[in-house]
């Protein structure tokens, strides 16, 4: 008991800092707070993490704990998140300054539509979650782990890039700013780099994977990658 009170504060801080480093991002390059693009952002990546990690925590608390762990060991992969997290601060303080300066306008029809696609993406990225309990924010091979095939594994070797590939598109679209999408797009090839690295590493370490990707041939998207 003592051991997941310890695990949910220790989630629900990260929550809270990532909460007020997003909103920094965002609302301080507006210039102010009456950004509704930005408050929406904000609602519908917050609440629904919220969700999730209370779920995880009531129903599966080890895959909560491999969810912040988000040290990395090999080092091609600590380039891809330092490059990752450079592109978030440029796309999020461009959307501001997008809004701010009036750069460009997109019409409110967009911006919902992407917003009601952002949640679907989340929702592919819960069942996939469910699927995989070894689900890990780090490139490892864990112990006692077993190739998964089933579900979206079934379609793809990684569902859950294909989820965050469509998540981290549709935020900038959320927050109205076109220049913004384009610096997100800089996470597709990332995403390409982190895959060809994580699969060499599944490759040499986990039993049957080399068989999985001969059945599964597409990466994230079926038919194209």
């Amino acid at each position: 008991m003592k051991a997941n009170a310890k695990l949910m504060a220790s989630a629900g801080i990260k929550l809270l800092m990532g909460l007020v480093l997003v909103g920094l991002l965002i609302f301080l390059p507006a210039g102010t707070i009456h950004f509704f693009n930005g408050w929406l952002l904000v609602a519908v990546l917050f609440v629904p993490m919220l969700i999730a990690g209370v779920v995880m925590a009531l129903r599966s608390p080890e895959l909560l704990k491999k969810r912040l762990n988000a040290k990395e060991k090999e080092d091609e992969q600590k380039s891809v998140v330092a490059m990752s997290g450079i592109m978030f601060v440029a796309s999020f303080v461009v959307a501001g300054l997008d809004f701010r300066y009036t750069w460009t306008a997109m019409p409110s029809w967009m911006v919902w539509s992407a917003t009601a696609l952002f949640l679907l993406s989340y929702i592919m990225y819960a069942e996939v979650m469910r699927e995989n309990t070894y689900l890990s924010r780090t490139i490892e091979v864990q112990e006692n782990q077993k190739v998964v095939d089933t579900g979206l594994y079934g379609i793809v070797r990684h569902p859950m890039y294909s989820a965050t590939v469509l998540m981290f598109l549709f935020m900038p679209l959320v927050l109205g700013s076109l220049p913004s999408f384009v610096i997100m797009l800089a996470y597709i090839p990332l995403i390409i780099k982190r895959i060809k690295n994580e699969e060499a590493v599944l490759l040499r370490g986990l039993d049957g994977y080399a068989d999985y990707c001969r059945k599964v041939r597409y990466r994230i998207i079926p038919f194209i990658y």
